[in-house]
This record gives C-alpha cells, structure tokens and sequence, in this order.
C-alpha cells in the first residue's frame, strides 16, 4: 500500500497534477489542507483533501479518516489541534480514532514520528516550506512488517527514507 501526503500547497494547481502524475503506483492521494483551491478544480481531483485555516468555504470537511486495511489513517490541517505547540492533542484524537497513522500540515514544516505506537506524519509544503528549505510532499510505503517515509523534493526526487517497523 503506497499513499502520498502533501499539503499547504496555497493555491499551487500543476505542481499538485505534476506529483499525482509522477506518482501513479500510489494507492491514495492525500492533502492535508490549504489548497485554497475550489472543490471542483481539476489540480485537486483524485485527492482526499482536508480543510485548512486558509481555505474557505463549506467543500471539504475538517478531518477524515481512511482505512487502509489493518491501518487508520486519520487526516487534518493541524490548526484546530495547535499542532505549533504540541502533538498532544492530536495524539487524543487519534486514540479516541484508533487511527494508526495521522496526516497533517499548517507548520509548513516536514517532520514524523512515532508516538505510542501512532505515525504522526507533517509532509512539509510544496509551496511555502519554513524548514527545512526544500518543498517537500511525502510517499508512506505501508508492507507487512514496516511503515517506510520517502521524502521527496518537489521536482528533483526522493531526498531520504526513514524505516519504522510495525510494532507487534
């Protein structure tokens, strides 16, 4: 199972066709908020989007979940978790979610780590990144023994991989 993270793209749309494009294996496509794009626009299609503190309107719900078989992935922006101070209570919602895996954005800042047996996943910005420097999106490999991060730099490549094996 492959899914692709990206979010705070702020209005970016051939840059979100150009990842889909590049990453056709992927099994879903996630953004974790701040398209500010219109549900209907074609750049977002195909992607399971959350709304962020920038996007207005009614189109998109706050959060979503995704079953990904023996995995839950839980999906937000991060603003209504104050997910710039601390994870804590986005590790509740998760719990009470028993979601496995949890996709979100707003820092701008890529990052992951495992928490009482959940995967936080920030895959960065591929507009407007704040650190590191590169605009970054996220391929998460799912097998039967490990969840695996690619990293990629939007329009160059992979820029590392990070291994965490299933806990049993």
């Amino acid at each position: 199972m492959k899914v692709l993270i990206c979010s705070d793209s702020h209005g970016l749309t051939n840059e979100l066709m150009e990842v889909k494009k590049k990453h056709q294996e992927v099994d879903v496509y996630i953004h974790c908020g701040d398209s500010e794009l219109d549900f209907n626009d074609p750049a977002i299609q195909g992607y399971q989007v959350v709304r962020g503190n920038c996007d207005y309107g009614n189109d998109f719900p706050e959060q979503l979940m995704v079953d990904l078989g023996k995995d839950k992935l839980f999906v937000t922006h991060g603003h209504l978790y104050q997910v710039k101070s601390s994870l804590m209570s986005l590790k509740y919602k998760a719990l009470e979610n028993q979601a496995t895996i949890v996709c979100f954005g707003h820092s701008h800042i890529l990052g992951f780590e495992m928490m009482e047996g959940i995967l936080f996943i920030n895959p960065g910005s591929i507009h407007l990144p704040r650190m590191p420097k590169e605009k970054t999106y996220v391929v998460l490999e799912i097998t039967d023994t490990e969840k695996i991060i690619h990293v990629y730099e939007y329009g160059k490549g992979v820029l590392y991989t990070k291994h965490f094996p299933k806990e049993n």
